[in-house]
Parts: C-alpha cells; structure tokens; sequence
C-alpha cells in the first residue's frame, strides 16, 4: 500500500512561485504530477524517476517547473515558478508502481495511488 499526501498549495500573485511536496508513505516509486482545473479534466503536469535523475514535464510548464525529490524523506517536491491564472488547479501526487520503468505515463488511469491534492490559486 502507498500512501501519498500534498501539501504547499495557496494563493499566489502571477509571477510568483510556490513549492508542493508529496509525502510518500512506502516503496520508493516513479512519481506524477497531476492537475485538475475547474470543469476541466484532470491533467498530466511532470514526473520524475526513482532516482531522481530522469523527469519530464508538460509543455505549458516546461521551463516554469522544477521536480526534485529527497528519497531520504520520502518527499517529491514540485517547485512551480512564474505562475499563470491558468496555473490554478487542484495539484495532485500519484505512484507509478510499475516494477520496471520506462517511459513516463502521462495518463491519470495509469497511476496507482493518489493523494487528495492541493489547491493552487493564481490571481492576476
């Protein structure tokens, strides 16, 4: 069992930054990003490997967002900068406990384990 919980999610001007953290109770996983704007379909945002060194991230967010993780702590961190009104969302942490890895999932029924996400707001 995976256990996940979010957290670092407010309200921000545009331009500024937040960081979110995912809190991972179990094994060590590839972890995703997801996003869920108002009536809108929850979307991939980024993922990052096990190890730390591999990531990938949604084109609207390239260069904006930065994944990082302390296998240490058990924590991914997604730090978010420059944010857009079109930014705001509730943010969610998900496992891909696929034993062996390989390309990223970027499909919200791929992932395993949820957590119960926290909102980002960003006014203009």
């Amino acid at each position: 069992q995976v256990h996940l919980v979010e957290s670092g999610g407010g309200l921000v001007q545009a331009g500024g930054s937040l960081r979110l953290s995912c809190a991972i109770s179990g094994p060590t996983f590839t972890i995703g990003w997801f996003r869920q704007g108002p009536s809108m379909d929850r979307e991939f945002v980024a993922a990052i490997d096990r190890s730390g060194e591999r990531d990938f991230y949604t084109e609207s967010v390239r260069d904006r967002f930065i994944l990082s993780r302390d296998n240490a702590k058990n924590t991914v961190y997604l730090q978010m900068n420059w944010l857009k009104p079109d930014d705001t969302a509730i943010y969610y942490c998900a496992a891909d406990t696929r034993y062996y890895e390989g390309t990223f999932l970027v499909r919200p029924n791929e992932y395993d384990f949820w957590g119960q996400g926290t909102q980002v707001t960003v006014s203009s």
